[in-house]
């Protein structure tokens, strides 16, 4: 490794220190490589670890043995470069961030003849479009009380028709397709709804009178999923004693740590007021680099794909990388991004408010008392991480018919349901199906980093499958596989009677059925399970009722088999020309469909 250091070239790149079983260690940049690998070390009178660096540092360097590199032509490209090899190779001594989160707004596009609004995560290109938000939670909620409170066009499809259709005859739509409405009068409902966003309580009092009138009328189980959603876009109306008038947008990041837990705290400032916060909390190791955690956040926040971000993102410590990370921001985006850490004035007291609000989370989060579980598991099954971030797979099929998969999220202690994913797949036994939804997974690490630990829904060939694919991508991760006892050859579920078979990459475990780690993992497979299987059944019934609609018009089981087996789904079907249709059923089939599509 020495004679590495002492060859290293004086351009920017990135450096990667690796341990004596070739694991990787630490990941980090360089402006210039040369400079900034020395540094960590002293030469004279021998080759050790430069001790002015920080515990966690120096820790790092006493088990590295080998040192490799990656040279890019700027700056910019080792931030990039960095962030995404942190977050697939997962390194022992770097900040390992679960703050990946994109956030929703509500959006319109007012230069459509009759505009909607819609939820969206990325950038949608036009001129007219107005973005609300972001939101952390609620978006749908909100947008779906919009179209309950306002008579608005309900779907795309219905301005594709020529008949007003049953959201005309109970007054939730006011039917522009037989021109029942000028776009001057829906204009100005669009802009009732527009300012009833930002005026929330425009929309309460609504919701309000008609929960009184439900529960008047006994109709409770209306009227308490009413109450439910007023509670959730309560919650998006977030009150602060600040007097921020004089700042339009901008967005504070705020990030604290005790002990090996850290939290990320952002508050999102629109139009002078606060619309809405989240935080993350992460784990580390002995000491935590904030530059690194600032420079990471930020990176995973803020993308070319981004709706609506502010020139000012302001943050609660300055930092090495800031004024290349703010150069860089700018770059992706297209336009001038500043990010700086205020000294005075009204941008102060936000990134104070951040602050306060962090410190008073970690404060609660101390103060809560649990089993860790984690730890337990952890221990357990020798893993090398906590799991505090873990994702469950499951797949489901009738005879290799209506295939699906499904991936759960259960992180820092509670399911995270945003993460929840169900997937259509192609494959028609379980062991291609559980290859194919965790390729599909895989192919994702750059958007959505790899988590602390796997669990698998079957047994030791499916451990071993997935072991293969993390190694072909150089990705570590803790895995678990879970493999059902069988009674009369049908899967045994029972808690506290269930044998289950637990397989780790080193072990083999037959747990009594009353263990709570037994539990704990049997309780996160059977939430994978219940996912996968509602999809299975959804989709299954919906190739059922086709099928017999398709029947009644002349094609039979044969004939819709073999379109099936060719386009894999009936959405696959109904988008193919008349062309692809004849060359596998025939033009009479082809026709058939055309017209019931």
């Amino acid at each position: 490794m020495q004679s590495t250091i002492k060859t290293l070239p004086s351009s920017a790149g990135v450096y990667q220190y690796f341990d004596k079983n070739g694991k990787i260690l630490y990941v980090g940049k360089a402006k210039n490589l040369k400079n900034r690998v020395k540094s960590y070390w002293k030469f004279v009178p021998e080759f050790m670890p430069n001790f002015a660096l920080n515990p966690r540092i120096i820790k790092m360097l006493k088990e590295a043995t080998a040192l490799e590199y990656i040279v890019v032509t700027k700056e910019e490209d080792a931030l990039i470069l960095e962030n995404s090899l942190i977050k697939q190779l997962k390194p022992k001594y770097n900040v390992l961030l679960r703050d990946d989160k994109t956030y929703p707004y509500i959006c319109i596009d007012e230069s459509q003849a009759y505009p909607r609004f819609e939820i969206t995560r990325k950038v949608i290109k036009g001129k007219h479009i107005t973005y609300y938000g972001p939101f952390p939670s609620g978006a749908k909620v909100l947008l779906d009380t919009l179209y309950e409170t306002y008579p608005l066009v309900q779907k795309k499809s219905c301005l594709q028709g020529k008949k007003a259709c049953l959201f005309y005859q109970i007054g939730k739509c006011p039917a522009p397709c037989e021109g029942k409405i000028s776009k001057e009068e829906y204009n100005k409902i669009i802009a009732i709804a527009k300012e009833s966003i930002i005026k929330k309580e425009n929309l309460l009092a609504g919701m309000q009178n008609k929960m009184f009138f439900l529960a008047e009328n006994e109709r409770f189980e209306e009227a308490t999923k009413i109450r439910d959603n007023c509670r959730v876009i309560e919650s998006l109306t977030i009150y602060s004693t600040l007097d921020i008038a004089k700042l339009q947008d901008c967005d504070a990041i705020a990030i604290l740590n005790e002990a090996s837990r850290g939290i990320i705290v952002k508050l999102f400032i629109r139009n002078g007021k606060v619309v809405s916060s989240d935080y993350s909390f992460f784990r580390f190791d002995d000491f935590l680099d904030l530059g690194e955690a600032y420079t990471g956040t930020i990176l995973n926040l803020y993308k070319p794909t981004t709706p609506d971000i502010p020139k000012d993102i302001l943050v609660a410590e300055s930092f090495e990388d800031m004024d290349d990370l703010s150069n860089l921001i700018s770059k992706l985006i297209g336009k001038k991004i500043n990010i700086t850490k205020p000294q005075i004035g009204y941008k102060q007291n936000i990134i104070n408010l951040a602050v306060s609000n962090a410190k008073e989370l970690l404060s609660q989060r101390s103060k809560i008392q649990n089993d860790d579980i984690g730890s337990k598991i952890k221990s357990l099954f020798e893993l090398k991480e906590l799991p505090i971030n873990i994702e469950v797979f499951d797949n489901s099929h009738h005879h290799g018919d209506a295939s699906v998969g499904a991936m759960v999220t259960w992180c820092d202690g509670k399911w995270e349901k945003s993460k929840f994913r169900r997937f259509i797949l192609e494959s028609k036994d379980e062991y291609a199906q559980m290859r194919e939804l965790l390729m599909r997974r895989i192919e994702n690490f750059d958007e959505i980093p790899p988590p602390n630990l796997w669990i698998l829904d079957g047994g030791a060939a499916l451990l071993s499958l997935a072991i293969e694919l993390l190694k072909d991508r150089a990705v570590d991760i803790d895995i678990i596989a879970i493999s059902k006892e069988k009674i009369d050859a049908k899967s045994h579920r029972a808690k506290g009677s269930a044998k289950d078979i637990i397989y780790t990459q080193n072990d083999k475990f037959n747990l009594l059925p009353t263990d709570e780690r037994l539990h704990f993992i049997q309780k996160l497979r059977d939430e994978a399970h219940r996912f996968a299987i509602t999809f299975h059944r959804q989709k299954k019934n919906k190739i059922m009722l086709q099928s017999k609609t398709l029947e009644k018009k002349g094609i039979g089981q044969a004939t819709l088999k073999k379109l099936l087996n060719h386009f894999g789904t009936f959405e696959a079907i109904e988008q193919a020309t008349q062309k692809e249709l004849e060359d596998i059923a025939g033009a009479k089939t082809a026709t058939i469909l055309k017209n019931r599509f």
